[in-house]
Formats: C-alpha cells, sequence, structure tokens
C-alpha cells in the first residue's frame, strides 16, 4: 500500500507544557491531530476548573493560524482534591479526566497522591459523574524494581481500586508490559489503555545497549522485547480497549543530556507517520484507523472526526533537532533518520 487515508486522528495523552516551549510544540500536533488530551502536570500543576479553563483559553490562542485542533483538558489529581472540584469540571465541558500521578512517578509529579485512600471520595464523585481516571501505572516504593513498577501497580492499587468502584472509568496510559495489555483485556470494568509509539518502536536496550541513549529515556522505562511484541499485539488486535496516546513529552537536549536527564520522549513531530510505519511491519494497515481515530473517541464518548488526513509512502529524514525558542532545542525521535511515511502535502 502506498497511500492511505485515515479519519484525522486524536491523541489521547500528550503534553503541550506553556509559553514559549508550547508555542514551539504545538503546530506539529496541530497538523496531524483533531483532538488531544493535555496533561496537567506543569508547575504549578493544573488542579482547578479554573487554571484548565485558563490554560486550554492558552492553548488555543497557541494554534497555527486556521487550525481547528481541540485541546481537551484535565485535572491534576491531589490529595487535597474535592468531590466540589469533580462537579465544577463536569459542568465546564472542558475537562475531560482526572490524572492520577503516584507521588514521585514521573516529570512534575511531586504534587501527586501519595496514599489512594484519601482520594477514595474524590473518585467515587468522579464514578458518579462518569469522569474517567487516567492513571499512571507506576508504584513509586523505592525497594521495587522499576522495571516491576507496572505489574506491581497492578496488583497493589489497580486491582483494588477496581474492586471497590467497579463504575470507575479507568484510562490506563502508556502501558508498558504483557500483565497491563493482559490485565486491560481481561477487565470485566470500563477500562481501556493508551500505547505510546516509543513503547511500541523501542525496548530497554535501545536506552541501555551501547551506551545511555538520554533521548530513549521515558517513565515508565521500555521493557524487555517480550513486552513490546505483547504491545504491538494489543495496539493491532483491533480490540477497542487500546488506542492511540502519545505521550509525547519536550525536554530541552540540555535537560535530557545532563547528569539527572528529564524523562520524556518527542514524538508529536511524527507520531502518526510512526504508528502507521509499525502497523505496516505488523502487517496490520488496516486496524489503524480504529487504533488512531475510532476506538478513543468512543471510550472518551465523544463524535469521531469527520476530515480525513492521507499518509504516503513516502520516506524522509527527521531533522536532528527542532528549536524551542529562548528555551534551547529538542531532540525528537528518530532525529537525523528517516521515517518510512509522511503526510501528504506537508
Amino acid at each position: 500500500m502506498q497511500k492511505i487515508t485515515l479519519p484525522r486522528p486524536d491523541d489521547w495523552h500528550l503534553h503541550l507544557r506553556d509559553g514559549a516551549i508550547m508555542a514551539a510544540v504545538l503546530p506539529h500536533t496541530a497538523q496531524r491531530f483533531g483532538r488531544a488530551i493535555v496533561m496537567p502536570n506543569l508547575r504549578p500543576p493544573v488542579t482547578t476548573t479554573r487554571q484548565a479553563t485558563a490554560y486550554r483559553e492558552r492553548i488555543l490562542a497557541a494554534r497555527p493560524k486556521g487550525s481547528r485542533f481541540r485541546p481537551l483538558m484535565t485535572l491534576y489529581l491531589t490529595e487535597n482534591t474535592t468531590p466540589r472540584e469533580i462537579t465544577l469540571a463536569k459542568q465546564s465541558g472542558h475537562v475531560q479526566a482526572v490524572k492520577l500521578y503516584p507521588a514521585g512517578a514521573t516529570t512534575h509529579s511531586e504534587a501527586g497522591v501519595r496514599d489512594i485512600t484519601k482520594v477514595h471520595a474524590v473518585l467515587e464523585a468522579m464514578a458518579e459523574q462518569e469522569i474517567p481516571l487516567l492513571v499512571h501505572g507506576e508504584v513509586t516504593d523505592p525497594q521495587i524494581d522499576i522495571f516491576d513498577r507496572e505489574k506491581v501497580f497492578i496488583d497493589q492499587i489497580l486491582s483494588p481500586l477496581l474492586e471497590r468502584l467497579p463504575r470507575l472509568r479507568v484510562v490506563f496510559e502508556h502501558i508498558t508490559t504483557r500483565e497491563a495489555a493482559d490485565f486491560v483485556r481481561e477487565s470485566s470494568n470500563d477500562i481501556a489503555a493508551t500505547i505510546t509509539v516509543h513503547h511500541l518502536l523501542l525496548n530497554r536496550n535501545a536506552m541501555l545497549a551501547g551506551g545511555i541513549q538520554p533521548h530513549h529515556y521515558c517513565l515508565p522505562v521500555p521493557k524487555r522485547e517480550t513486552h513490546r511484541h505483547a504491545l504491538i499485539a494489543a495496539a493491532t488486535s483491533g480490540s477497542p480497549r487500546f488506542f492511540l496516546g502519545t505521550d509525547s513529552a519536550p525536554h530541552t537536549r540540555h535537560t535530557k543530556e545532563s547528569g539527572c536527564g528529564c524523562a520524556g520522549i518527542y514524538t508529536a513531530h511524527a507520531a502518526i507517520e510512526l504508528y502507521a510505519e509499525l502497523f505496516e511491519q505488523a502487517g496490520a494497515l488496516d486496524r489503524l484507523a480504529e487504533f488512531a481515530s475510532g476506538f478513543g473517541a468512543d471510550f472518551y464518548r465523544l463524535p469521531r472526526n469527520t476530515d480525513t488526513i492521507t499518509l504516503i509512502k513516502e520516506s524522509w529524514n527527521v531533522p536532528q533537532h527542532y528549536p524551542l525558542g529562548i528555551a534551547g532545542a529538542l531532540v525528537p525521535l528518530r532525529a537525523g533518520k528517516p521515517v518510512s511515511w509522511r503526510i501528504a502535502n506537508a
């Protein structure tokens, strides 16, 4: 197949940051996606509906001229979040979900939840009002090996939570293990998962073999090759429980290439093209449209996009870096190397 036309996809997990960085990276997403679930882990975090509404206005103001891209907002769950705030979020029409960051799990997660029992009333309100909980599915106990933290999260946090609140709608974000894929697939609850393109393309060797590769470092970290194959099987299965979420995360080059490099991989510049490449390699290009453009909208109970995007089988080289204005530059996934699909008329 040399050409494929899809309903315009959506990104159900995206980091845009704010200010100059947001202005620099937003055009990549707006060119490819109709909507995106925007993460709230700014500094300070987006913990209220008022803050989410203001952030949304800044994103809309930064869109390229003529863009119809729509940001879908989220709240950052803390132990101080109230059920009243959930009601305000529901009434706003702009807040689509609430994000659970275990404290210390990833970038800007310091304000996250340390004890899940302290937010039980809020989670009950979310279940009642049918607002999805988006989970960064890792425990942060330093005694737990970093490669095991997703599985332990399922056993210690997620399974008990869904037993207590079976009506809670959950997106298990950026899953990285066979255990997570199996859990989502076999769950009787209203649970889905996003899968990033970098976890489909990379295993832990890509981060560690031949020297530390800081631009392949993300959280959750890539796992063994057997887990990568399990993710590919889930993404290409045609199951509506799995859909696209890039977790594209811009960091400046100097914060990645440092003694304590930031976690996150930037993929927005070629996200749908890289997914197409992966689906083609898996012999499942005919299932890309539902994964990228259908299942996520259905889970969030939003209409599917009616406009389209066309990809052409034509190689192009990713730039070595992209400018971030006064912030510096970022190094994208596949920097200086070819991607086998491109957007028509891009």
